[in-house]
């Protein structure tokens, strides 16, 4: 009876052990490079509490759908590639044509945007993005480090819950494995990221999902800088 008690509870730990579920970090590599895709203000106005914006867009095309070399799936938008725009370092907001408007907090507020791919990443280099701040508020200092939280964010369902996009905007730094890196912690796992590069997250639970980025130096210490960590919570349904 004994012998057949302590087999029972030896299969039972199999068991969990088998349908534990482990959360990993992988780089995405496939992605057009758009080395040349630039991002440029050229008018910004205020009227009746809502600013309008206005970009020029060079060797990047807004609406179109982003080919891609890596045979899976990540969440993608039908209307195409985009501009993620960024308040506060809050949520982004996508937009598909180069002009559009956006109601800001009351107070000084700190505007990133950056050319996005249609499944949401990045486009990385130095001339696909605009940081600026406007607002009546105390300024903050722009030459600092900054890190942009923008994957992943919001609602999953179905297929779009297997691979999430985790990708950020780094402003005035570099990671690399000997300076600054970026840690992230998914749930109750953690990854120290040193390359600007998207990843993807897979081994995910339904359900609600802790995200938190930051900016951390050369001996794991958090770097002073607004925005600094970043957290979010996003929801992965059946």
């Amino acid at each position: 009876m004994r012998y057949f008690i302590v087999c029972f509870f030896l299969s039972l730990f199999i068991f969990s052990c088998d349908n534990t579920s482990k959360i990993t970090l992988t780089k995405l590599e496939g992605s057009p490079a758009y080395e040349d895709a630039k991002l440029e203000i050229d008018t910004i106005t205020f009227k009746e509490k809502e600013y309008s914006f206005k970009f020029n867009v060079l060797d990047y095309n807004l609406g179109e759908q982003t080919e891609k070399e890596f045979s899976f799936d990540l969440a993608n938008s039908g209307k195409g590639q985009h501009i993620h725009f960024i308040a506060n370092n809050g949520p982004y907001s996508a937009y598909y044509s180069n002009e559009f408007n956006k109601k800001l907090e009351e107070g000084n507020n700190v505007i990133l945007a950056f050319l996005s791919r249609s499944y949401h990443e990045s486009v990385k280099n130095s001339n696909a993005f605009f940081l600026t701040q406007i607002g009546e508020g105390e300024k903050i200092d722009l030459t600092k480090e900054f890190l942009f939280y923008s994957r992943p964010k919001g609602v999953y369902k179905g297929k779009d819950t297997e691979k999430l996009l985790l990708d950020f905007y780094l402003v005035n730094t570099n990671i690399s494995s000997s300076g600054n890196k970026v840690k992230a912690t998914i749930q109750d796992a953690e990854f120290v990221i040193d390359e600007w590069a998207p990843y993807y997250v897979e081994g995910l639970p339904k359900g609600e999902i802790s995200i938190k980025l930051e900016l951390i130096d050369e001996m794991g210490e958090p770097i002073e800088t607004p925005f600094n960590p970043s957290q979010r919570t996003i929801l992965l349904e059946d």
